[in-house]
């Protein structure tokens, strides 16, 4: 069994990596477990990626997945590195906490850009390169517990990208699934803290709500609650799944 977790060999890309989000957990989990990992976040993130880098000996590199090109490149540029692509976890994503009447038609647009165009371009691309090596592969899309519901924070441009984030995995599944590519999305609950989360230790009845509404009564740990899942979706236990929304919300999404 435990070779069903086994990513020896593997070459794992994750997208949205720098320190402090659940992208750096994601890339320290794929090295622990076998994987030669790449990393890759906006250029004004790399000193931050370079934490993340190191900590997964890891090799660092530059993308804005709102940029076909730029996806593209980084792509490629994996692939030529390590001569293979075999898992590329997504992780890129914003939030923007304002109420609807407050927020701006081009703020709600860069919103869905980032989280669900990047998505797709960073899937499409993912997509293509596993297809011409014809050795299949997996793809693992970060959505939230939100992506079928919404929470107390006012931030409907955040809801909205994230709940199309899910859709556009079992779409992405249903086109690759010939080839052998699994496209799976985790939802993850409120994990704390990360970078997105931090804001909330200035609202200690809030975090609090957040813990008291989880029915195992705590929030996620991001050092070891997103491992089991990830692992399950990007390794060998996961080859008859696809087009799947996994929850990983301590039993929010549960009521």
């Amino acid at each position: 069994m435990v070779d069903l977790f086994d990513l020896t060999g593997a070459t794992a890309l994750v997208v949205g990596a720098a320190a402090g989000g659940l992208g750096e957990w994601a890339a320290r989990t794929l090295a622990e477990h076998g994987a030669a990992v790449a990393v890759a976040d906006l250029p004004e993130r790399q000193d931050d990626l370079a934490v993340t880098g190191a900590a997964a000996g890891a090799s660092c590199h530059s993308v804005d997945v709102t940029d076909e090109d730029s996806v593209a490149r980084l792509v490629d540029g994996v692939r030529n590195r390590y001569g293979r692509l075999d898992i590329v976890v997504n992780a890129a994503g914003v939030m923007l906490r304002k109420p609807y009447d407050r927020t701006t038609p081009r703020e709600f647009e860069q919103v869905v850009r980032v989280n669900l165009t990047g998505c797709w371009l960073v899937g499409r691309a993912a997509g293509m390169a596993m297809t011409a090596q014809g050795r299949g592969g997996r793809i693992v899309n970060l959505s939230t517990v939100y992506a079928d519901r919404v929470g107390p924070v006012p931030e409907s441009a955040y809801y909205a990208s994230k709940a199309a984030v899910a859709n556009l995995t079992r779409s992405l599944a249903s086109e690759l699934g010939a080839h052998g590519i699994t496209v799976n999305c985790l939802a993850p609950g409120v994990f704390y803290p990360t970078k997105m989360t931090a804001p909330l230790a200035e609202d200690p009845e809030r975090l609090a709500w957040f813990t008291q509404r989880t029915l195992l009564g705590r929030l996620g740990d991001p050092a070891r609650d997103l491992a089991g899942p990830l692992l399950l979706l990007c390794g060998p236990a996961s080859s008859y799944m696809t087009g799947q929304i996994v929850y990983v919300d301590g039993g929010w999404s549960a009521w």
